[in-house]
């Protein structure tokens, strides 16, 4: 194992004695579910893209019924998810792309790829990033892949853990290595640690469960204030 997994290990195992094993879902969407799904959610709360999915859905029970609207429909019914014209254009691409490329309208033939092809094959499509196809990868197909949100993105900086001026060099700098079977909990409770505690303004450094193994040198205290520079860091959350 190398130094940056032994180190993404150690954070790792501090995290499960605080926050525990997160459980996956009963149900495992499929990968082209999931994609859509991912896609609804970017700058929207859970709620939001959630009930956008459902407009779409209810109305058009199979992707197939989806593939076929035009983008003009496709915005209407998820404009409650926000950035609708764009949304709405990125899963009329996917799923014209993925027409293109077989008769069935799914992402099976993914499993016959490596992880790094994958991911490849997902971005190609417009309005499909890196943290996209990382969430198809490991909440669809149970791949060993973290996908690096603004929340992982800013607790990996400020732990030293790397030096990366976007959430998509994160992701690749950590990503050969991640422990086996690591990233699902890895990235979940990370998420949960970025919600509670390792928040872009204020952080509770004082109670965080990895301040003994955080190199942050703008640890915010009870009796210390940011220091100016911390504002660059923030990283536009």
């Amino acid at each position: 194992m190398t130094a940056l997994g032994r180190r993404i290990l150690t954070v790792n195992d501090k995290l499960i004695l605080f926050y525990g094993i997160p459980e996956r879902n009963a149900t495992t969407p499929s990968p082209l579910t999931t994609l859509i799904g991912t896609i609804l959610s970017q700058n929207t709360n859970d709620k939001n893209s959630y009930k956008a999915y459902l407009n779409l859905r209810g109305k058009y029970p199979s992707w197939e019924q989806v593939a076929i609207l035009p983008i003009k429909i496709i915005e209407k019914e998820i404009r409650i998810a926000g950035l609708a014209k764009q949304k709405a254009a990125a899963i009329k691409g996917a799923l014209t792309a993925i027409q293109a490329k077989q008769k069935s309208l799914n992402l099976d033939y993914l499993e016959k790829m490596s992880d790094f092809d994958a991911l490849k094959d997902l971005t190609a499509m417009n309005g499909v990033g890196v943290k996209t196809a990382s969430c198809v990868l490991l909440f669809s197909m149970f791949r060993n892949v973290c996908p690096v949100d603004t929340h992982v993105h800013r607790i990996l900086n400020r732990l030293g853990l790397v030096e990366a001026s976007t959430p998509e060099k994160t992701f690749w700098l950590i990503q050969e290595h991640l422990p086996e079977n690591s990233a699902h909990t890895f990235h979940t409770n990370l998420i949960r640690l970025g919600r509670e505690f390792c928040r872009p303004a204020k952080p509770s450094c004082g109670v965080c469960p990895l301040k003994k193994v955080c190199k942050f040198e703008n640890k915010l205290t009870e009796n210390s204030e940011y220091k100016k520079n911390e504002f660059l860091l923030l990283d536009s959350l």
